[in-house]
């Protein structure tokens, strides 16, 4: 247990920030599922509809830093390789 206010209201903080990152990072996960489900069932129009939403949950987790830049940069291009194969 933290022994100052200070580092109470940092675990506050550090609570708050780390269940913002858990939904953000299920949000990113769950958009990539439904877009790799479409690509597996051969839906071209709706896969290009998911990939823009997967791909802009995957930036925003990057710009709050839930992810690492480098990280996004591959999922999305892992999923855009995904969308070219269908095409």
């Amino acid at each position: 247990m933290p022994n100052h206010r200070s580092a109470e209201k940092a675990l506050r903080v550090a609570e708050r920030r780390r269940l913002e990152n858990v939904s953000r990072k299920s949000a990113m996960r769950t958009a990539s599922k439904k877009f790799r489900l479409a690509v597996a069932a051969g839906q071209k129009e709706q896969a290009q509809a998911l990939l823009r939403e997967a791909i802009s949950k995957i930036d925003r987790a990057a710009a709050k830093r839930a992810i690492h830049p480098r990280q996004a940069d591959r999922r999305k291009s892992r999923l855009m390789k995904a969308f070219q194969a269908l095409a």
